[in-house]
């Protein structure tokens, strides 16, 4: 009997049919056996040459993405709408390949070529992250026709229908990474600022607070949002009622006495450094952390790194359910904000690892993120 290696991949799908129709006979079990060891090898040789096919066409994507020339866009929008046809959509997602043409290409042939309304065979989701990535990037879309009217033709249930067409004064210096058709530099600084330092004086005092964590779960996921786009390694969050208004000043030493779990076993004198900062810092390391990820992940990119920073925000400043772009902002401006360090364990302080604090515009609530890229 012919080896079941020797066979062909048809031939060996037919063999497997024809022993499986029926209950396995006596003697057949090891022959089965043989069958499935084959299979199983074959499968991985497929898998593998499948991930090669992926590599390999991620590359030309990135390649006719990020080197400028009107024909390397056309010709990449026909790959696209080759792939539309096809049962997966091997290569980049949409979202780094908008990405990648916001970097590389002129923004004229992207506005004709990929939102004129002529060429309503482009993706709806490219288009859609295409155009938060030239928003933040200081494009003024009234400079450009199709795009001053795609906002009118967008889907209203997208979630990046949410996100103001325009950029706001905070979103001005928003970093992003450089890249090549086979590389990139890329990252972010979590430090602490020399400016706006409040540290409190040690030793710092043990006697706990009375304050309790409300957050409910959708309040947690709002804040913590920069932090699971980015694909970090744990992020943390808690909301505090306070009983009365509170100063800024107040909140360097309250801070340390709150049940924290990222400040777990925080001693007296261990290190506790804290400092006051203006929000477009705040969005711009909320916005880095979502958009280019950790040190193993590359992140939402532009379109979704920026709707996961104004999530936070959302969640960090305790805006109602529902509330759109214009109120969250309003209630960010409004919110005094604080950056934070610590020697506490969950900071584990060997990649990225920072704390941000928010004192409602009210000043009677307290809201808390703590990031760190270290599992």
């Amino acid at each position: 009997m012919e080896h079941a290696s020797d066979l062909a991949d048809d031939d060996l799908a037919k063999i497997v049919w024809e022993k499986t129709e029926r209950p396995v006979a006596r003697g057949e079990a090891g022959r089965l056996r043989e069958l499935g060891s084959v299979l199983t090898d074959r499968h991985a040789t497929a898998v593998e040459r499948a991930r090669s096919y992926e590599r390999s066409l991620a590359h030309i994507m990135r390649a006719l993405a990020l080197s400028p020339g009107r024909d390397n866009v056309a010709q990449l929008l026909e790959l696209l709408n080759e792939q539309r046809t096809s049962t997966t959509s091997p290569g980049l997602p949409l979202p780094a390949i908008a990405s990648f043409l916001a970097e590389g290409q002129r923004v004229a042939d992207l506005a004709e070529l990929v939102f004129d309304g002529r060429a309503l065979d482009r993706p709806a989701e490219l288009r859609a992250c295409l155009f938060h990535e030239l928003v933040l990037r200081g494009v003024d879309i009234d400079d450009f026709l199709p795009l001053r009217f795609w906002p009118l033709r967008r889907a209203g249930y997208h979630p990046l229908s949410w996100l103001p067409v325009d950029r706001r004064a905070f979103e001005a210096d928003a970093d992003f990474p450089s890249r090549s058709t086979h590389g990139g530099a890329g990252g972010m600084d979590t430090g602490i600022p020399g400016e706006g330092r409040m540290d409190p004086p040690v030793p710092r005092t043990t006697v706990r607070s009375a304050l309790r964590d409300t957050a409910t779960s959708e309040r947690y996921e709002q804040v913590t949002a920069a932090v699971t786009a980015g694909g970090w390694g744990a992020g943390g969050a808690w909301v505090f009622d306070l009983d009365a208004p509170a100063a800024p000043e107040d909140i360097p030493e309250l801070l340390p006495t709150l049940p924290l779990g990222c400040l777990d076993g925080l001693g007296p004198t261990d290190r506790f450094e804290i400092a006051l900062r203006p929000l477009d810092a705040v969005w711009r390391l909320l916005f880095a952390t979502a958009s280019m990820g950790g040190m193993y992940s590359d992140g939402a990119h532009g379109a979704y790194g920026r709707f996961a920073a104004w999530q936070s925000l959302a969640g960090l400043t305790g805006a109602p359910r529902g509330a759109d772009a214009d109120e969250v902002a309003q209630r960010a401006l409004h919110s005094t904000w604080f950056h934070f360090e610590a020697d506490a364990e969950w900071f584990h302080n060997e990649i990225y690892d920072y704390g941000l604090a928010c004192l409602s515009p009210d000043r009677r609530g307290l809201a808390i993120l703590a990031a760190t890229d270290t599992d």
